[in-house]
């Protein structure tokens, strides 16, 4: 096993794993059965967004520029279509986290927002709607609207409440906003993967604590270590099947660099067996990353980000290919992208867990 970054676990109570577990049995189980179009059996379907150094998405290109690799191997690609966000179904859910953002800063977040969505006279680029976690747990607003000014007169009505899970709390309560954050997560990818088309989920937050700290990493057990597996192949299924890209955004930017900001950095590359598990495979930044959005943390500029992000709908392309046949269920297989263009680099999901 690869040694990520020396992190050290705290002990987490049982009910947590459990609850986790659970969640995302039942969460999958209902996205199955969903009015989602069924995919054709064995195939992985992409959506890939090329980007240069700088500058917009690159658009124009055909299928032969591209180069889908499973695991390392060339395989062929299925079908190709390049599309633009004028000519696609996006959604796009803003979700503001109250409970992982602070008190202090929980004002800048939301002004930030407001600044967004009131941007080009209020006029959003897609449907646009709002998810707001706080400590009572996720809303989620069932309409969509390009309609920011309404947009934000709608957060302007969800009041802030006095926080009973701080961020200074201690153990219990990193564990306490864990807990929050994966159900909220796990609840809003159920809701959206029921709905048709590509979606965009941008969480502004810091992230839930990774649960790391002084002591050594032997403190996991193996049943916790199968629990964070389990949970992190049904929610990286959810979010595939369901066309789901999530990004993050750190609204503390460069002010969140209290020696944990890029401890998910040494957890991206996915995992194939519970023995690999750790909690930082379940990281807000890690599973973004992995979906094939972004994560963004050093920044102050919250509102410029959320265009940054949303800019991946400019140009993108939907590619799908068959998994190798002799692909065992539940099999991590890592995905690459390759164009054969200097100087872009093409981002998509980065790996997949087969389900035939």
């Amino acid at each position: 096993m690869e040694k990520r970054r020396g992190l050290v676990r705290f002990g987490v109570r049982p009910s947590i794993l459990l609850i986790l577990f659970v969640l995302c049995s039942s969460f999958a189980m209902g996205q199955q059965s969903s009015a989602l179009a069924n995919p054709a059996p064995g195939m992985i379907y992409l959506d890939v967004v090329v980007t240069p150094k700088s500058g917009p998405p690159v658009s124009g290109l055909q299928e032969q520029d591209f180069k889908v690799l499973d695991n390392k191997t060339r395989v062929p690609i299925n079908s190709f279509q390049a599309l633009s966000g004028d000519k696609a179904a996006i959604e796009v859910v803003l979700v503001v986290d109250d409970v992982n953002t602070g008190i202090e800063h929980v004002a800048y977040e939301r002004s930030e927002i407001d600044k967004f969505l009131r941007a080009n006279g209020g006029k959003l680029p897609f449907p646009t709607s709002l998810a707001v976690l706080t400590d009572s747990g996720l809303k989620v607003q069932d309409v969509f609207s390009s309609d920011g000014n309404a947009l934000s007169a709608a957060l302007d009505n969800n009041e802030v409440g006095l926080h009973s899970i701080l961020r200074s709390g201690g153990i219990y309560a990193a564990e306490e906003r864990f807990e929050a954050s994966i159900q909220a997560l796990l609840q809003l990818a159920n809701h959206e993967a029921a709905r048709p088309g590509r979606k965009f989920v941008v969480w502004i937050s810091p992230g839930w604590p990774l649960l790391s700290g002084p002591g050594v990493e032997e403190q996991m057990d193996n049943k916790q270590r199968q629990d964070i597996y389990n949970n992190v192949v049904g929610l990286s299924n959810l979010l595939r099947q369901g066309r789901i890209t999530l990004y993050s955004i750190d609204p503390l930017g460069s002010a969140d660099f209290a020696g944990r900001a890029f401890y998910w950095q040494g957890f991206t590359k996915g995992i194939s067996k519970p023995s690999e598990a750790d909690w930082g495979d379940i990281a807000l930044q890690v599973i973004a990353t992995q979906s094939g959005g972004m994560a963004l943390t050093t920044g102050n500029d919250v509102t410029a980000e959320l265009q940054k992000c949303l800019a991946d709908a400019e140009a993108y392309y939907e590619i799908s290919f068959a998994a190798p046949l002799d692909t065992k269920h539940g099999e991590y297989h890592r995905v690459e992208v390759q164009v054969a263009k200097g100087g872009v680099t093409a981002r998509t999901r980065q790996g997949y867990y087969f389900r035939p």
